[in-house]
């Protein structure tokens, strides 16, 4: 039986995109072949029947959505815990604190780490220090030696996109540790069957066209272009209905620029389906991701796309194919491919197919499959090594 210790900040299986993805792979853990141990900062005292440890938090003041795990605090016990437990492998969710803890101790007991790239931090950072313009760079560059520090040090390190590939490559990382590793969905959970348009009107009060935005609704996900999309269709007096799904703290500014918008707080999964697949268009302005999962669950569930051409997102869609692309920071362009989709019903069937297609080929099923086989390389390649030295 392989004994891995899984290492992330929050174990909330709807928190965010990347604990979606996650939760794929630890809601299919084959506990006859496989032991787990969960360390995290937020989430239950105790996850499930498996072996858990809580780890003290704070809250980060630019984002207080998310807490941060603060393992010095019981660096000994945690340690203590963990030579209890003997793990074959590392598994580490974000270069965090309690990720650079867990890094330290698989190096110093030998142990191979798996991670998986889930947020691009480099993009936030041109948020955050906006109002410090002369720190933007710096920071830039403490980052990109952060991220090499901690990924080159890493056996496995998950890609989900060619572009993130790229651009990481580009910073310093290293190509033998780099594997490309795309999400999946659920098409069973996100169809174009879960279409309900006595729903929208019930939330709108009229059967006019919906444009659709899904996430936290956070200055990191280009929120500012966001508002812009809005006020140019108001401007513009297109008889548009505009849905904002989320939390987050940029939200009370959103509300008070997008006075006509109809704000829906945060969703289920299972409301969400309706939502895309009952909406007529989705727009994205986000480069800030590493992925995209709310572009995906949007194709699947048949809604053309007009997205940002930047960020993770960006290889998703296939430029007047599967949806269209923009330059991120001009609603203009949002507005013009949106009003091209919601006058041109055969390219809006066109779009629709193409999308089907391309999401068709993403299964959750295969790919947590590789995850499972490489926790098992990774430890009998460790195995292999410890004989080989014994000997």
């Amino acid at each position: 039986m392989r004994k891995v210790a899984f290492f992330t900040e929050i174990l909330v299986e709807d928190f965010d995109g990347a604990s979606r993805t996650m939760f794929q792979l630890i809601n299919r853990i084959d506990q006859q072949n496989f032991k787990y141990f969960f360390i995290y900062g937020g989430g239950p005292t105790q996850f499930r029947d498996f072996h858990s440890y809580k780890v003290p938090t704070f809250k980060i003041p630019v984002n207080e959505d998310y807490c941060l795990a603060i393992p010095q605090l019981i660096k000994k016990k945690l340690e203590l815990a963990l030579d209890e437990f003997a793990p074959d492998i590392i598994h580490i969710a974000t270069p965090s604190l309690l990720g650079f803890f867990a890094l330290n101790y698989a190096k110093r007991r030998n142990i191979p780490v798996l991670t998986i790239y889930h947020t691009h931090f480099i993009s936030y950072i041109a948020y955050y220090f906006k109002n410090i313009l002369p720190l933007v760079k710096p920071t830039e560059q403490w980052m990109k030696r952060a991220m090499n520090n901690f990924y080159n040090k890493c056996d496995i390190v998950y890609v989900p996109t060619k572009s993130i590939l790229t651009e990481l490559q580009q910073i310093g990382l290293e190509q033998d540790g780099l594997k490309l590793w795309q999400r999946g969905i659920d098409t069973q959970l996100f169809t174009p069957q879960k279409k309900n348009s006595s729903y929208i009107q019930q939330l709108t009060k009229n059967h006019k066209p919906t444009v659709l935005f899904v996430s936290r609704i956070v200055w990191e996900k280009n929120i500012k272009t966001l508002i812009d999309i809005y006020q140019q269709i108001q401007a513009q007096q297109l008889d548009y209905n505009f849905i904002v799904v989320g939390e987050g703290t940029a939200k009370v500014t959103a509300m008070q620029e997008m006075p006509n918008a109809i704000f829906l707080g945060k969703k289920t999964h299972q409301e969400l389906a309706v939502l895309y697949a009952s909406a007529d268009v989705f727009v994205f302005p986000s480069v800030s991701e590493t992925y995209g999962n709310v572009v995906v669950e949007a194709l699947a569930s048949g809604l053309p796309c007009v997205i940002a051409d930047g960020g993770g997102s960006a290889s998703l869609i296939q430029h007047g194919v599967t949806g269209f692309k923009c330059q991120p920071e001009n609603a203009a362009g949002y507005v013009y491919y949106l009003k091209k989709i919601l006058s041109d019903n055969v390219l809006r069937k066109n779009l629709i197919t193409a999308g089907l297609s391309y999401v068709g080929q993403l299964d959750w099923t295969r790919l947590s499959q590789q995850y499972f086989d490489d926790i098992e390389l990774l430890a009998e390649k460790t195995q292999d090594a410890d004989l080989a030295w014994a000997n």
